[in-house]
């Protein structure tokens, strides 16, 4: 979320927030060397095949629709954050209301994964909406943006065609085209592909959430990719709704099943001027905007994953540079528990990126760009630590799916002798609020509930 001080002809702040990475094409690994091709059964076994009914009937026919598939999330959970003066707690989008229970998104999705349809091309697709107060934060501007005003909003987040194109290389190419998820920062917008109820900094504040384009992966050789995508911006569409008139787009690569299928590595550059003609003219078509990410995930074992995320942002219009550094490590104690941490350091140079919206429509009208209640602070290092467990208690019998418990504690600490935590000031302006007289800390605690089927 990009927060920027008001200007006479509008206040206006571009929010980047985490998307899912660029989907794969299943690819068949090769025959091992020296592997016979036939193998001599033995006595037993010939007597346990003579036991089993052959059927030569040919099988019935399998239609491309068969392979449909429909899945719900439902995401709901509480904070805790007795010592807050504001009644929200400071820098957080999606868990933004301190002390309050809610209904954080009702996530549908149809979908069909991506199935050959001949001649080495293949064909699928990805649609789905979310329903809930995370909806806030994840519109799209030109589709339905707004069409509920309240807490609880609509929001379609996915509506993409996938394929794969025998082209270029011997992997071929995939293509999604259409609104997708932005492919940057480890943590997603379905709640499970997440390790935690809250988001880091750099997921709230700097990576697109959502994009409108084309991304294309090519797959340059077994373990590498290379990345490329055109799309209207963060959180736009096209015509009336986008920002501005130029495009913007990914760039870069990822390597992943390294080191005998241990590390995965991406890094992704999204480039291109992401201000509002609508809040400060022309300007916005060449104000340009660059976003660097860096993921690096090892897996230590079969139940431990240690992961590290680099993000910096740079906007030639707000003049600022925010940039950070997460870590995470996940260990299975159980099948049923896991353990997840995360520590991080995030920097915001001049304080126009990190804030709080303070109502339920103000990211919305920052990316149309008009005028929206907000409040800012002092340029501030930022750090984080937080720790939790996902439980996924086994004495329950669902009627369907499956739950996961996911209570956390959460330290938020400035590094740089400001104070912006559970306190605000007032200003000339009665839409916008000073972070500058709080706490130098934040200890805060929650916890979710998800139901996905």
């Amino acid at each position: 979320m990009v927060f920027r001080p008001r200007l006479s002809i509008g206040a206006c702040f571009a929010l980047q927030l985490v998307s899912l990475p660029a989907f794969a094409q299943e690819r068949l690994t090769p025959e091992e060397s020296g592997r016979p091709l036939v193998s001599e059964e033995t006595e037993a076994e010939k007597a346990d095949a003579a036991k089993v009914d052959v059927n030569l009937r040919p099988p019935g026919s399998h239609s491309w629709f068969d392979d449909l598939e429909g899945h719900i999330v439902v995401e709901a959970g509480v904070n805790g954050n007795p010592w807050t003066h504001t009644g929200r707690n400071w820098a957080q989008s999606y868990v933004d209301r301190a002390n309050t229970a809610t209904l954080n998104q009702i996530t549908g999705t149809l979908s069909h994964p991506v199935s050959e349809i001949g001649a080495g091309y293949g064909l699928g697709f990805t649609f789905e909406v979310l329903y809930g107060s995370d909806a806030r934060f994840n519109p799209t501007i030109g589709m339905a943006d707004g069409a509920i005003t309240g807490l609880y909003q609509f929001a379609p987040t996915q509506a993409h065609i996938d394929a794969h194109l025998p082209w270029f290389t011997k992997d071929g190419v995939d293509l999604q085209i259409g609104q997708m998820y932005g492919m940057q920062g480890v943590e997603g917008t379905d709640a499970l592909e997440r390790p935690f109820y809250s988001y880091n900094y750099s997921s709230d504040f700097i990576v697109p959430f959502e994009v409108v384009g084309v991304t294309a992966t090519v797959h340059l050789a077994e373990h590498f990719d290379w990345i490329l995508g055109v799309n209207a911006g963060n959180s736009t569409s096209f015509g009336g709704a986008k920002n501005n008139s130029r495009p913007k787009g990914y760039f870069g690569f990822q390597s992943n099943g390294l080191l005998d299928g241990k590390l995965d590595i991406s890094a992704l550059a999204y480039v291109g001027p992401q201000q509002s003609v609508y809040a400060i003219g022309r300007d916005a078509n060449h104000e340009m905007e660059y976003i660097g990410d860096i993921i690096a995930s090892y897996k230590i074992n079969d139940r431990t994953t240690f992961t590290l995320n680099g993000t910096y942002f740079h906007d030639d219009y707000l003049r600022d540079d925010v940039y950070g550094v997460t870590a995470y490590f996940s260990h299975d104690f159980y099948p049923w528990l896991t353990f997840n941490a995360r520590g991080e350091v995030f920097r915001d140079n001049n304080g126009g990126v990190v804030g709080n919206n303070t109502s339920s429509m103000s990211y919305i009208n920052q990316l149309r760009g008009r005028a929206y209640p907000y409040d800012y602070a002092a340029g501030t290092t930022y750090s984080e630590l937080t720790v939790g467990v996902a439980y996924r208690p086994q004495f329950l019998h669902l009627p369907k799916g499956s739950l996961t418990i996911r209570p956390e504690l959460r330290l938020d600490k400035s590094l740089s002798g400001t104070r912006p935590f559970n306190r605000v000031s007032s200003t000339d302006d009665p839409t916008i609020n000073y972070a500058n007289n709080g706490t130098n800390n934040m200890f805060w605690f929650s916890c979710d509930a998800i139901w996905a089927f």
